[in-house]
């Protein structure tokens, strides 16, 4: 498509989308998706090359959320039956994080429901970074701890943490439908808070809760307002027991182009495969690391997510890298030029794919139909 061309062009050369280009990316048909993730992917090997960073979370305090937000299984009133339990101890959190690390995630997010931290919860998460420093001192740490108060960004900082992630998750005009215990307002503030406290921002969405093509393209451009490094894309996991349960409004295809939307609106930012990747891109996931260059690793915070030696095969199978601890993420200052590419080591071939077959046709049991 001539559109696409040259809007991956100009992005190449140093620009990003439009509105109007942005919405017309998310408007485009099922029959030009391999032409719109292929544009995207040029311009995600131009500052990313074949590398995959791994993040991986840790939920350091689960449930009991007093926030009503919509799409949380956490939320107060929430009869989705997930774990609750009270902060885990620094050691607890940090054998949780050393799981991570040893799979090889580059960064460990460190989550805790509720509507913000406390000072005393601020002390907590000081001690558990500690504990994960004194195990893995190369390792990234963001923090995910709801709406932060004066001076705790950089306390946050001085205890060790290098991001602070707080989503604005949708368009601000939209989001009174899906809280109202906290406001749009708090949230853009918590982000230009992480930020002045020294915290490298990361803040995203989440699509699939009703909104529009122009609610993705608002709530993209806003985040261009807080110039985040890290841009995480969520699609909605509809949890029963939630306002949202079963809400199944996405496709393969609708998030591959909203993802596509993001990468040519954050052309040199790290844009995140998040939650909900594996219900909802199902076996296209592969062509999603196409156009992010990050993705969790494992599980999420209450649910489960694919089995962490699946998403190394993936990622190896689409002819990518696991992006080392000590390697840069973002491009060197942005720079137009683009990071090289990193080559591939040797990869071990499996030896379970092969199964003898014993059902079906010549046996007593049902055929694997």
């Amino acid at each position: 498509m001539g559109i696409l061309d040259a809007l991956a062009a100009r992005v190449l050369a140093g620009g990003r989308a439009t509105r109007d280009e942005a919405r017309a990316v998310l408007g485009t048909s099922d029959d030009d998706l391999l032409d719109v993730v292929a544009a995207a992917a040029r311009v995600r090997r131009r500052y990313f090359g074949n590398r995959v960073k791994l993040n991986y979370l840790v939920n350091l305090k689960s449930g009991r959320c007093p926030e009503d937000c919509g799409y949380c299984s956490q939320r107060l009133g929430a009869e989705s039956g997930v774990l609750s339990y009270t902060w885990l101890s620094p050691e607890r959190a940090a054998e949780a994080a050393s799981a991570g690390v040893a799979a090889g995630a580059k960064r460990v997010c460190l989550v805790a429901s509720g509507r913000g931290p406390t000072d005393r919860d601020i002390d907590r998460v000081a001690r558990t970074i500690a504990a994960i420093r004194d195990r893995h001192a190369d390792i990234e740490v963001c923090a995910c701890l709801g709406l932060l108060g004066a001076g705790q960004a950089g306390r946050l900082r001085e205890a060790g943490a290098d991001a602070y992630n707080h989503n604005l998750n949708t368009a601000g005009e939209r989001y009174p439908d899906i809280c109202t215990t906290h406001t749009y307002a708090d949230r853009v503030s918590t982000v230009e808070m992480a930020r002045s406290g020294g915290l490298s921002a990361c803040s995203g969405l989440i699509a699939g809760m009703g909104e529009s093509d122009d609610d993705l393209v608002e709530v993209a451009f806003a985040l261009t307002d807080l110039a985040p490094d890290s841009v995480p894309v969520n699609f909605l996991i509809p949890f029963d027991g939630t306002p949202m349960a079963g809400r199944w409004q996405l496709t393969p295809q609708r998030c591959l182009r909203i993802l596509a939307m993001v990468r040519f609106v954050f052309p040199d930012v790290e844009v995140r495969l998040a939650g909900g990747r594996e219900i909802h891109l199902r076996t296209l996931q592969p062509l999603a690391l196409h156009i992010a260059n990050a993705i969790f690793l494992g599980d999420y915070l209450t649910s489960e997510g694919q089995a962490g030696h699946a998403d190394h095969d993936m990622i190896n199978d689409a002819g990518f890298v696991v992006e080392a601890a000590g390697e840069p993420s973002l491009p060197l200052q942005r720079a137009a030029a683009g990071m090289p590419v990193t080559t591939a080591g040797d990869l071990t071939a499996p030896t379970d794919l092969v199964r003898l077959r014993r059902r079906g046709a010549g046996t007593d049991l049902p055929p694997n139909t």
